[in-house]
């Protein structure tokens, strides 16, 4: 028999669950920040200069990887709905369809990476310096795009029909030999050579390379969903037109919320150089105090979707409601962690990066404060935008408000700022890191309008 709503027998089965699909998603978060740690803290013992020009050069994965995470959410949602309905076929029609747009996609960053890398680099830093150390990055990394995009749909899709574990063991796995291959090639450990900034590319590439391999054995044997070929290149029909339709908002939201981004470190990287080096610090310790804070609102995507597909609208309403709540404390405990690893984390930058200068430590010290709270903000939006709202299918509300609230008001406030008012870094900085307080009482207020509780799925997909 089941628990009646609101009973405490219910709210302990609700939180368990969720609790069991958060845990390990943040986990592979905090796997993935730990590759980035890994990065800055090994590049800072070879220059200030290799760890701000991977910096930058990072950012066209940042791109790449927030126009897949528009597919993997579309195609999260679409088989957590039709998983909840119990339609197997859908879900791998869905991730055939995932796959090969995933594909698509990442073969034109490989390109661009690989045979336009300078180019690249001079919109990101006129420093010529750092455009060399770049270069070398992006053209070694380039595969890794390809590789990864497959990599991240895969384990998206799996995630929704409830295989949460087994995708943390995969992606677990690869980031653990990340991080060692890093330091053998970084360092030159043993009969590895020594690479320095191309020693990290290069790790990425081998380890995408064992990811993708593994994620194509697993899809080839899996009992409950697999990859198959013939949905990989078969025409989708209705399917194909509906993930689309949610797909093309969603990969927009995130490309519009992802080149904001990129032009923050724009802004910064032409700044000073000191600046980018702080931020490229303070931006691996802001992961780590997201892990839990990503991890709740992907938990959510697929128990409200589960729901939803079930068309136990009611549950759903109250369930979000709760996911809220977890965001908050999420963020509460992001940002808690952060001021405790203040201490060590300048402990670091004074005593391990290479021909550090005083100015970006004390940059460092102001940002390492404003993301304490700025977690928040990052918190409930993420929950709301990518967790709730996508999980009924409404992505097109946070394409628009992403647009308005980063493009209106973010990156125009934010160059007025820096080269036509001139004000401090800092106050540049701390101006561009509003933008998720700008958009967060509107949220809220979409939030409860509830258009977003709605059974996407079709009597045949």
């Amino acid at each position: 028999m089941t628990a009646a709503l609101g009973s405490k027998q219910e709210k302990r089965a609700f939180y368990r669950n969720a609790l069991a699909i958060m845990l390990p998603i943040a986990l592979q978060n905090l796997m993935d920040t730990a590759v980035g740690s890994a990065d800055v803290v090994m590049l800072s013992y070879v220059s200030q200069e290799a760890l701000s020009a991977s910096s930058l050069a990072g950012q066209v994965a940042f791109i790449m990887s927030n126009l897949i995470y528009g597919l993997s959410s579309a195609s999260a949602v679409m088989a957590a709905q039709y998983w909840g309905k119990g339609d197997k076929t859908a879900v791998e029609r869905v991730l055939g369809i995932a796959v090969r747009l995933a594909l698509l996609v990442s073969v034109v960053f490989a390109a661009g990476a690989a045979f336009f890398p300078a180019q690249i680099m001079r919109f990101f830093t006129p420093d010529p310096a750092l455009i060399k150390q770049g270069v070398i990055y992006l053209r070694t990394v380039s595969i890794s795009y390809v590789l990864g995009a497959f990599a991240q749909i895969y384990l998206s899709v799996m995630r929704s029909v409830e295989r949460v574990m087994v995708t943390a063991i995969i992606h677990g796995g690869a980031v653990a030999m990340n991080v060692v291959l890093n330091a053998c090639f970084i360092f030159g450990l043993g009969p590895f050579p020594r690479l320095d900034i191309m020693g990290v590319a290069l790790a990425t590439s081998i380890t995408r390379a064992v990811e993708a391999l593994i994620c194509l054995v697993d899809g080839a044997t899996c009992r409950r969903i697999r990859l198959r070929m013939k949905y990989l290149l078969a025409r989708g029909g209705q399917l194909l037109r509906d993930f689309v339709g949610m797909a093309i908002p969603a990969a927009a939201n995130d490309i519009v919320w992802g080149l904001a981004f990129s032009v923050y470190a724009v802004i910064l990287g032409h700044l000073s150089s000191d600046m980018v080096a702080a931020n490229s610090v303070v931006t691996v310790v802001r992961n780590l105090g997201t892990v839990m804070c990503f991890g709740t609102a992907n938990a959510a995507g697929i128990v409200l979707g589960k729901t939803l597909g079930e068309n136990r609208l009611t549950e759903a309403k109250t369930y979000a409601k709760r996911f809220v709540g977890m965001a908050v404390w999420t963020a509460i405990i992001g940002g808690a962690a952060i001021l405790l690893l203040r201490p060590a984390v300048m402990g670091f930058m004074h005593l391990a990066v290479k021909d550090v200068t005083p100015k970006a430590v004390e940059y460092l010290n102001l940002m390492l404060y404003i993301n304490a709270y700025y977690i928040m903000g990052i918190s409930l939006n993420t929950m709301l935008i990518c967790g709730i709202f996508r999980s009924g299918g409404d992505v097109r509300y946070g394409l628009i408000c992403d647009a308005v609230s980063m493009w209106v008001y973010a990156v125009p406030v934010g160059l007025l700022c820096a080269f036509a008012l001139k004000l401090p870094p800092m106050w540049v900085y701390f101006i561009l890191c509003l933008d998720e307080f700008v958009k967060l009482p509107v949220n809220y207020w979409y939030y409860r309008k509830q258009k977003w509780v709605r059974n996407i799925t079709r009597e045949e997909a």
